[in-house]
């Protein structure tokens, strides 16, 4: 089976990783067909293994060897093809940037609603399933609302990636064999 590996904090906030040396470290998984996405901690990889979890796990352990933790959020390809469909109803010409938080598991009802509560004229958010839409009127970083802020609302972590990274793995791995 196919997978795309989302994983939180690499290449940011200076934990720099050669894309290289995580395909590397995946591969000594005995992943097969290992492949990176850019160089912001997206690894295609195939397994053997169904249970999403316990891959998520075994490749947060071994991707401990980084020095750090690495939360690891997996997805299909049709998955990837699914969050790259914008849920919002109107389109909206003012919006900066679009980005797509991945998460563990869908969050609580009230985990759901502390995240819509963070809506400003600025920022709008939509939660479906494990994914939280963030669209933004100005740069994500001159926003008053950051990631660490929607990962309190939520409880949990979460990393994010812009539509447009989403939707070119979604373009590139949905329906393709594995």
């Amino acid at each position: 089976m196919r997978y795309i590996a989302f994983l939180r904090a690499i290449n940011v906030g200076g934990h720099v990783v050669r894309m290289a040396e995580l395909r590397t470290l995946f591969e000594s998984l005995r992943f097969g067909r290992v492949e990176t996405f850019i160089a912001s901690g997206n690894v295609i990889f195939e397994s053997a293994g169904a249970d999403a979890a316990e891959l998520e796990s075994i490749i947060e352990q071994r991707l401990q060897k980084l020095g750090y933790a690495v939360t690891t959020f997996l997805r299909t390809p049709a998955e990837v093809a699914a969050a790259a469909s914008v849920p919002f109803a109107a389109p909206d010409p003012a919006v900066h940037s679009m980005s797509v938080g991945f998460m563990k598991a869908s969050p609580t009802s009230d985990a759901v609603s502390r995240v819509l509560a963070l809506a400003t004229d600025l920022d709008d958010f939509h939660v479906a399933g494990r994914e939280l839409y963030w669209r933004c009127r100005v740069r994500t970083s001159d926003s008053k609302v950051s990631g660490a802020r929607l990962e309190r609302a939520l409880a949990g972590p979460s990393t994010f990636r812009n539509i447009t990274t989403v939707r070119k793995i979604a373009d590139k791995y949905h329906d393709r064999p594995a």
